[in-house]
């Protein structure tokens, strides 16, 4: 684990990293290098996504559970590909304000969401900066050869499905920001969700299986519905009233007056960590008894059509969505 030689780097490492790393491949993190031997008949799923302080998190949100986001979003895209995850890649680069309980914290909700997901640390880098606080991490899974699903397999006749609920990420920063006015309860769970989304890794083996295209829903549900929908070269027909909403979401919901807008809303807020996908209509059954065997709440959205990209309706009229998602410019 190489990194500049700045006060307390290495004893981050040998104390708090260290006992995270995966017993043979992470060489106990005294190495440069970690060493993965290959699996015969898998293919290796690689993802990577990176999380900044003012973007991604909020400045007082407690570090263990910044840990716990950063590998979250990203078992979440290898849940969306049908892999298997088994180790990480971890970069750290400490702001002024990651002491060494903040430190402590955040190799806690490591820890704990390692137990978890069944993930181990196999290295990485520490770093010190002037500006927020950053982490990285580079997720690695297995999926049989030649199996994973891609964005690019939506054909005209598919359904089009989304796991668990939306907006909530969305609806959850908001009320980590104290701009919700909801019961306590409400405000709670969708502040949680923000922290520390679930990653449907229970659903994966089912998305390889069944699902022709999936994403998962990070920036947006429009905005990455309308990756499937480049990628395959199709449209995406959506009905924006069946949105799954949680009770906290539908709570928020029922204050709305402008429904359409409050849908567009949570349609297009990001942060949500489901699965966005396409699959025959003939495994819609079967789809819903494997979601109902997980208790993982499933919507069918709409159809994959002839067309191009994403066109959401609500009562029955075309909507005009401007930003379909969050994007970093």
């Amino acid at each position: 684990m190489a990194g500049i030689d700045v006060a307390g780097e290495f004893e981050t490492i040998r104390r708090l990293f260290a006992p995270l790393a995966h017993p043979e491949w992470g060489r106990d993190l005294r190495d440069d290098v970690a060493v993965v031997p290959s699996r015969p008949g898998y293919d290796l799923v690689l993802t990577k996504d990176t999380i900044v302080e003012g973007v991604h998190f909020l400045p007082t949100d407690p570090l263990d559970t910044v840990a716990q986001k950063l590998l979250r979003v990203n078992l979440s895209d290898l849940a969306a590909k049908g892999a298997e995850s088994f180790g990480y890649l971890l970069s750290c680069a400490w702001s002024e304000r990651c002491g060494w309980p903040e430190r402590e914290a955040f190799a806690e909700g490591l820890a704990a969401d390692q137990k978890a997901f069944g993930v181990s640390l196999l290295g990485g880098d520490t770093v010190v900066t002037p500006g927020p606080a950053t982490f990285s991490a580079t997720l690695m899974g297995w999926s049989p050869k030649g199996r994973t699903v891609s964005r690019g397999g939506a054909r005209p006749g598919d359904l089009v499905f989304v796991t668990g609920f939306i907006g909530d990420g969305w609806l959850g920063l908001q009320a980590a920001q104290e701009k919700l006015s909801l019961e306590p309860e409400r405000i709670a769970a969708l502040v949680e969700h923000y922290r520390r989304p679930l990653p449907r890794l229970i659903f994966a083996d089912v998305i390889r299986d069944m699902a022709t295209a999936s994403v998962d829903v990070s920036d947006g549900l429009i905005a990455d519905l309308g990756h499937i929908a480049e990628a395959s070269r199709v449209g995406l027909d959506i009905d924006l009233e069946v949105t799954p909403r949680s009770p906290a979401g539908q709570a928020w919901f029922a204050t709305r007056v402008d429904e359409e807008a409050a849908l567009e809303k949570l349609a297009t807020g990001g942060d949500d960590y489901e699965i966005a996908f396409t699959a025959a209509a003939k495994d819609e059954p079967a789809l819903r008894r494997e979601a109902e065997r997980r208790h993982i709440w499933l919507t069918c959205l709409g159809r994959v059509t002839e067309g191009r990209g994403v066109n959401a309706r609500f009562a029955g009229k075309p909507v005009q969505i401007a930003a379909p998602g969050f994007s970093h410019r």
